[in-house]
């Protein structure tokens, strides 16, 4: 079987050392390649680039479930078992949710549960697991 591709995500940061340690220290992400303008990490085997910005853009939030979500965000798919390991290790480090775990779409198709966070420079990140994995790209699901 041929190997899952993997994505590249770059996104604004204020501050790189603050960057360094969050995504390092809370995420336990690896550090990559890096210059005095952005950095790599391995972000649950996908590269993620944080560059160094003046100002972080406004960002929209859209209505879900009652919850704002952040309308720009990444995150990535864990099993149940990973995602409640973070959701305890997130709490155990003080981490403010932005939106708290919880359970979305309860006892329908495409049940997950889902948590957000932001890093030091308020990018929003959301984790999440589904109930089946089949129904993560079900187009009959809204």
């Amino acid at each position: 079987m041929p190997e899952r591709a993997r994505f590249h995500l770059a996104f604004p940061v204020l501050d790189l050392e603050e960057a360094r340690q969050f995504y390092i220290n809370i995420l336990g992400c690896a550090l990559g390649r890096e210059s005095n303008c952005w950095i790599d990490f391995d972000f649950y085997g996908h590269q993620i680039v944080a560059h160094k910005v003046d100002q972080m853009p406004h960002v929209l939030t859209n209505n879900v479930e009652g919850k704002q979500v952040p309308s720009t965000h990444f995150g990535v798919l864990l099993d149940k078992a990973r995602w409640e390991a973070l959701r305890d290790h997130l709490i155990a480090e003080k981490i403010e949710f932005l939106i708290n775990p919880h359970i979305r779409f309860e006892g329908a198709a495409g049940e997950q549960a889902t948590m957000f966070i932001s890093d030091p420079s308020g990018n929003g990140l959301e984790f999440k697991s589904f109930k089946s994995d089949a129904d993560i790209f079900d187009p009959g699901i809204k």
